[in-house]
């Protein structure tokens, strides 16, 4: 058995109330991490209290994907305590530059000092392309990209960096500067990508936006380093995180070495390996995660 010495520490995640991060909230507690998450229930995808799963489409998709958009993270942690674990929540919009530290005063009043943090919130299913609206899909494949493609315009742009750049780069700095004021030596951050970030044509800001995220990553590991706080990113490949439809498994697990889809705990797991005791060397590092989609 490894000990991967995560015991006592705690775990910020960010959107975590279902796919990614809710598999990495769950592997990093059974660590023994105490683990705050943060969510977000997305506007038209539901403000209230969770539909009964029952009431969800079955079949993976479009739909299902938003209907797992739309949970709040209430399952999430009810599964970590009845484990025997340690978890909260909060819903917050991370594109409001004010909630930051607000995430990280939450976490600290509820289990103390984060020292490990998750930054895996995304801006995603808004795909925008460079091609106008009239022009045939790039891949010639309608409906190819959930709910279609549209010009790509500065409000696409700017929904998507703030969330999938912006953000995570405010949580880096905002954990580095607690980290180091209380005199800190043993941090972790771990940043979730795609591996699509060096192009992604049909969702082109999202592509882009992941692609600064992993450039953030890096110059963090390079200044924090001396701090004793490893950045790494992981890069995950087709996850079905309720998306990917029969018609679309079809088309890419041709592409997949391994031969399977990517469940969102082969990411999680790979998750807790940087965040654990044996990571301690592993720094400004991206691990596909994906089969071998990516290489």
């Amino acid at each position: 058995m490894i000990d991967t010495q995560l015991a006592g520490k705690t775990a910020v995640v960010t959107g975590a109330n279902h796919g990614i991060g809710a598999a990495t909230a769950r592997a990093l507690a059974r660590e023994g991490a105490s683990v705050f998450i943060q969510y977000l229930r997305l506007p038209g995808q539901g403000s209230g209290p969770r539909a009964p799963e029952e009431q969800e489409p079955r079949e993976p998709g479009w739909a299902l994907y938003r209907a797992h958009q739309a949970r709040n993270a209430d399952q999430v942690v009810a599964q970590i305590r009845d484990a025997g674990g340690h978890a909260e929540s909060w819903e917050a919009d991370l594109a409001e530059p004010a909630n930051i530290a607000a995430l990280f005063d939450r976490a600290e009043a509820a289990f103390g000092p984060v020292e490990v943090l998750v930054n895996n919130a995304a801006h995603g299913g808004e795909h925008d392309t460079f091609l106008p609206a009239e022009a045939e899909p790039w891949n010639a494949i309608p409906g190819r990209y959930l709910g279609g493609t549209s010009p790509i315009s500065a409000e696409s742009h700017d929904r998507h960096f703030a969330v999938n750049s912006r953000a995570p780069a405010l949580t880096m700095a905002e954990f580095a500067r607690r980290h180091i004021a209380r005199g800190a030596r043993w941090g972790r951050i771990i940043n979730v990508s795609t591996d699509g970030a060096a192009r992604f044509p049909g969702e082109v800001s999202y592509g882009a936006s992941k692609y600064a995220l992993e450039s953030y990553s890096r110059s963090a590991a390079r200044e924090l380093g001396r701090y004793g706080i490893t950045v790494n990113i992981v890069s995950p490949g087709p996850i079905q995180t309720g998306y990917i439809s029969a018609k679309l498994e079809e088309e890419l697990v041709p592409g997949i070495p391994l031969g399977r889809l990517g469940q969102p705990e082969d990411v999680a797991d790979v998750i807790v390996f940087l965040a654990s005791e044996q990571a301690r060397w592993v720094t400004g590092q991206l691990i596909y995660v994906g089969g071998g989609h990516g290489m």
